[in-house]
């Protein structure tokens, strides 16, 4: 695959990955201590490459490190959340 790291945009509450020239995004909201989820898109022509996925587990690496709870109204963020909580 190629492209760049998952990157941080801390003041515009998104993080973003350049695949093959497309702009992948993961949009949060941050209210008090809790991280909302509210937006993930990838492009049609590198979707189904896992890119998704990365960016959640971007973010919820950054929201467990500043001990943030997180929810999410973004279908494929709760999707993501079902399958991979911690048991």
């Amino acid at each position: 695959m190629n492209g760049g790291p998952v990157e941080h945009d801390e003041p515009a509450r998104r993080f973003t990955r350049i695949v093959d020239g497309q702009r992948c995004v993961l949009d949060y909201s941050l209210e008090h201590d809790v991280m909302t989820i509210v937006h993930t898109y990838v492009p049609p022509p590198v979707a189904g490459r896992g890119i998704a996925a990365e960016l959640t587990g971007a973010a919820l690496e950054v929201a467990r490190g500043r001990h943030w709870r997180v929810r999410a109204t973004c279908s494929y963020a709760v999707a993501y959340l079902r399958k991979h909580q911690r048991r």
